[in-house]
């Protein structure tokens, strides 16, 4: 695997050759949120997975950019590295961006995976508060106690004791202020609702049946939205679904992918 920045985004690439994948995480992650799908997809795909702006290894942002501006950043990466169009996959808040990017910009986007994702905090005034309180409570407690806090809540009931401290490790390594900040305020503004329609790339949702924190009722509305999406569910699986059921989620993807 190579890493290296573009742009101050700092992208993991992985695969000899085949079309490229986009790999876009969610808002407590990093690349290494795939570190279960980059090796299963390496061998057939250039696979690419991004630190998003102001996570990991990627350079802060001057301010918020929104939804529309992480989705231009994820354009100008692809155009960058000459990886585009690009099957997109987006995990929770990298599913919303996936979402923008595919409806903004379609000659990138040759097909679309989003996986417990949602149309945006912005369509509830509580739901959008609670993701602005999420800065205040980060900057209170610091990434590791955050972690911590947040972890147990992505992964189903039942889920063993080494994943949550898998998902633990990887977010509190991943995030920090101001990125976290920007990414939850382009959450509380966004909502996808008018924008879903004009997706025109193909399309599979996937949700795991235990998510408590989008839920799979979510991902329905959001295959319902675009037209010919195809919804997935997988059982015993929470919001961090590709973590924690990497054998189905893997195999859904090469299904889907071409």
């Amino acid at each position: 695997m190579t890493e290296s920045p573009d742009g101050g985004v700092h992208v993991a690439e992985a695969g000899a050759g085949g079309d490229p994948v986009l790999l876009l995480h969610g808002i407590g992650g990093s690349a290494e949120s795939f570190a279960a799908q980059i090796p299963a997809l390496a061998g057939r795909y250039r696979v690419l997975a991004w630190d998003a702006p102001g996570y990991g290894r990627s350079a802060d942002l001057a301010g918020p950019p929104g939804i529309e501006g992480y989705a231009e950043i994820a354009a100008r990466v692809l155009r960058g590295r000459g990886a585009a169009p690009a099957h997109v996959v987006g995990v929770s808040w990298g599913g919303v961006i996936a979402a923008r990017l595919a409806a903004d910009h379609p000659g990138l986007v040759r097909s679309l995976v989003l996986a417990s994702s949602s149309r945006g905090s912005g369509r509830d005034p509580g739901r959008a508060a609670a993701m602005r309180s999420r800065a205040e409570e980060l900057a209170r407690l610091g990434p590791a106690a955050f972690a911590a806090r947040r972890a147990p809540r992505l992964v189903s009931p039942k889920a063993p004791a080494e994943l949550v401290e898998r998902v633990r490790t990887v977010m509190a390594a991943a995030i920090r202020l101001p990125g976290y900040a920007h990414a939850a305020a382009s959450m509380a503004e966004a909502d996808l609702t008018p924008v879903l329609g004009r997706v025109a790339a193909p399309a599979l949702v996937i949700a795991g049946t235990e998510d408590e924190v989008t839920g799979p009722e979510e991902s329905e509305a959001i295959a319902s939205a675009i037209p010919g999406a195809r919804l997935a569910l997988v059982p015993a699986a929470g919001h961090a679904v590709n973590q924690e059921r990497p054998g189905p989620f893997n195999s859904l993807l090469k299904e889907f992918l071409p």
